[in-house]
């Protein structure tokens, strides 16, 4: 339907028979998809944390700088935290979301707490020696590390929020509200900024290709898993908030293109793991 305004200053409709309709079918896909998949992903995510947990206790010796025992346990604690978080969110994906406002903000805020504090131990881990002994400086860095990223998700718990009734969605606020900018900015520099800024290190710095050539790459793999999800979280605030030209077509498929890329961050709760145990194998 397209609406207009006459002169009579009185408002009609009128049927547009030359326009093509908007069909997304993207949400019926995802109720079907997401719960299988969460929960393959979440079960392939504890074993592989469990044979890694295994590895450290097993083999302590055998984890040195760059991969070194305190910085793999560390990011095997924040793998677990977020795959325990995959089975409600599959549950409230196939059943409905029946518990309310605040769990669900708990869930997103744990979520992205456990997402931020892998980035930042990726990025610490990537440019020093702070993990090579668990010591008390590094123990410090550790506290540090995550109560920073805690800190860094709350935005991504006032955003979030129960809508419909049953699901519980990341955003419930206006795409221009100042909360949503700030936690849509905290995951831009997390995601996509950082992951950038140590890669342009690595090529300008001699010591730091070599710490990748000796393995310290293996972790690496998280960031480029979630490297998509914040182009996509870009793209949306742009489309949303008009400063692109919206069409029929960039509405119909671009829910696919976020809900894919954020499907391939998931994995990294299952993939990441596997990666640091054939490093370490290697």
């Amino acid at each position: 339907f397209s609406s207009f305004y006459d002169d009579s200053y009185s408002n009609d409709t009128f049927l547009d028979y030359d326009a093509t309709p908007c069909h997304n079918n993207f949400c019926p896909l995802f109720q079907r998809v997401a719960p299988l998949f969460l929960a393959a992903t979440c079960a392939a995510a504890a074993l592989g944390t469990g044979a890694l947990l295994v590895a450290l206790a097993k083999r302590p010796q055998a984890w040195r700088w760059p991969r070194s025992r305190a910085l793999v346990a560390q990011l095997a604690l924040g793998t677990a935290l977020f795959a325990a978080l995959l089975p409600p969110l599959a549950a409230g994906v196939g059943r409905g979301w029946h518990l309310g406002t605040g769990p669900c903000r708990l869930t997103h805020l744990l979520w992205h707490w456990s997402l931020f504090a892998q980035a930042l131990l990726v990025a610490s881990g990537s440019c020093g020696t702070a993990w090579a002994r668990w010591d008390p400086r590094s123990r410090r860095l550790a506290v540090a590390l995550w109560a920073v990223a805690l800190l860094l998700a709350t935005p991504a718990a006032l955003v979030s929020g129960v809508a419909a009734g049953s699901s519980c969605v990341r955003r419930s606020v206006d795409i221009l509200a100042p909360a949503y900018l700030l936690h849509l900015t905290l995951c831009l520099c997390l995601l996509l900024l950082l992951p950038a800024g140590l890669l342009l290190a690595a090529l300008a710095v001699p010591r730091l290709r070599a710490s990748w050539a000796a393995g310290a790459g293996a972790i690496w793999l998280f960031l480029g898993l979630w490297a998509p999800y914040g182009a996509g979280m870009a793209g949306e605030f742009l489309l949303q908030a008009r400063l692109l030209e919206p069409t029929c077509g960039s509405f119909e498929h671009f829910d696919f293109a976020l809900g894919l890329s954020e499907g391939l961050g998931v994995l990294h709760c299952g993939l990441g793991p596997l990666a640091l145990l054939l490093a370490w194998r290697c």
